[in-house]
């Protein structure tokens, strides 16, 4: 597998820890924070072929100490996963629309399972 184009380090968490905050996780605002941090890096989240997520997901769980599967187990909007709406490229005739893009649940899932049996 090859590593992450996206270094996950040096991102901001804040989106995320400052609106998602236990002992309730409240799935509103922990999903739609999570979304917001996740959809500008969709397109490398989804491939396969790169160890993205797992990256990401370890670098959430590390800085908001979350429980294992949080995201993957509220986070849910349809059976592909999470809806990223399209972000506005410089100037488009039809604006800002969605596009069927979206973070796949087998992946949410695959790492959220990692991570409640400690394989990362």
């Amino acid at each position: 597998m090859a590593g992450c184009a996206v270094n996950f380090e040096f991102q901001n968490y804040t989106i995320i820890t400052s609106q998602c905050k236990g002992p309730q996780y409240p799935p509103k605002l922990c999903c739609g924070a999570f979304k917001e941090f996740a959809c500008p890096f969709a397109e490398d989240i989804n491939d396969l072929t790169n160890d993205c997520a797992t990256t990401m997901f370890s670098y959430i769980n590390l800085y908001g100490k979350y429980p294992p599967g949080l995201f993957a187990s509220e986070c849910r909007e349809d059976k592909q996963g999470l809806a990223c709406p399209d972000s506005p490229l410089g100037s488009s005739s039809e604006g800002s629309v969605s596009r069927p893009f979206s973070f796949p649940l087998v992946l949410i899932l695959t790492v959220g399972v990692l991570l409640v049996f400690g394989q990362l």
